[in-house]
């Protein structure tokens, strides 16, 4: 039996990693003339909190869904990007770049095994896959061209968090409107409960004659 996957669990995870990442990358679009440096450091922020808001989320579900684990080790690789671009500031702008690019495809490869367990309780799912390829094409164009000027990168950092921050909100709204009963499906439910009464009734009326 497969139970009820993480995000229909927690769907505020999908709605905080949005809010974080949307901040993130108005930021970064609003202000290009920003150092690479200064975002590199306001990335390190955006990845420990995205991280520490997926661990939470795993960790508070891991008793109903069988596929917190996955929400899990996204935070966690999260959280150790920022840490890595927080705790060793020494290195290379370039290797924490690399570092952005390579977590940016894990988490796309997460999001993407989380969206096929989603297919399976609710639609929109493509909002997750959609989100998952754009952090998979963004880590490749990281990591293929890691050298890239500056004003180039921060760009792209910033359109790449807006736009998958877009998506998660809404797979948050979507995932949230699935767990509730809607009027249709309420109206639905009484039809069949009348329907349900009538027929018994009938059936009453048929003994007793």
């Amino acid at each position: 039996m497969i139970s009820v996957p993480a995000l229909m669990q927690s769907w505020w995870i999908a709605a905080l990693r949005g809010a974080i990442a949307v901040c993130f990358g108005v930021f970064a679009l609003a202000m290009p003339g920003v150092t690479l440096i200064s975002l590199v450091a306001v990335f390190a922020v955006y990845a420990m909190l995205a991280g520490a808001v997926a661990v939470a989320g795993a960790l508070r579900c891991r008793k109903q869904a069988d596929d917190w684990w996955i929400l899990l080790l996204s935070g966690v690789v999260s959280s150790v990007a920022g840490l890595l671009a927080t705790l060793h500031p020494a290195l290379t702008v370039l290797a924490l770049v690399v570092v952005i690019g390579v977590n940016a495809l894990v988490t796309g490869v997460l999001d993407i095994v989380l969206a096929v367990r989603l297919r399976k309780v609710i639609g929109g799912e493509w909002l997750l896959i959609l989100g998952a390829a754009t952090s998979l094409v963004f880590g490749l164009l990281i990591l293929a061209y890691p050298g890239a000027g500056a004003l180039a990168l921060v760009w792209m950092i910033g359109a790449c968090a807006l736009l998958t921050g877009t998506l998660y909100l809404a797979l948050a709204y979507r995932v949230y409107a699935g767990r509730q009963p809607g009027p249709a499906a309420s109206r639905s439910r009484d039809a069949g409960t009348r329907h349900e009464r009538r027929a018994g009734e009938r059936r009453m009326r048929s003994a007793a004659h």
